[in-house]
């Protein structure tokens, strides 16, 4: 299973989660020009929440949100700006979460972790 895949399957997984915690999906992979992209917008309550998914096979190299490196938090932010500005977002309070996706090596999902309010 390539790592395209096993993104897939992780941010399928994600969707599902959030939608279970009684989330409500806004978006999917939303991209903003060439600034960057955000995998999943939900509305938590009355806050917008900005969620990065991150899936792995195991932690051998550090657990999936400490993948989100600065460089990847600040594009997240500033594409969060960018769907604000452009829905005419003021005063909802926003979130960024990570979700970590654990698998085995055949793309069963092991475990979910929703990280809120990750930075």
């Amino acid at each position: 299973m390539n790592n395209r895949e096993l993104g897939r399957i992780g941010e399928e997984a994600a969707v599902r989660h959030i939608l279970s915690q009684g989330m409500k999906l806004l978006a999917r992979n939303y991209r903003f020009g060439r600034m960057g992209e955000i995998d999943i917008i939900a509305q938590d309550g009355d806050t917008l929440c900005f969620i990065e998914v991150k899936a792995r096979r195991g932690d051998r190299y550090g657990t999936p949100a400490e993948a989100v490196l600065p460089g990847k938090r600040k594009t997240i932010i500033k594409v969060a700006q960018a769907y604000t500005a452009r829905y005419g977002i003021h005063d909802m309070p926003l979130r960024f979460d990570v979700v970590e996706i654990y698998m085995a090596a055949d793309g069963k999902i092991r475990s979910v972790e929703h990280i809120r309010g990750a930075f």
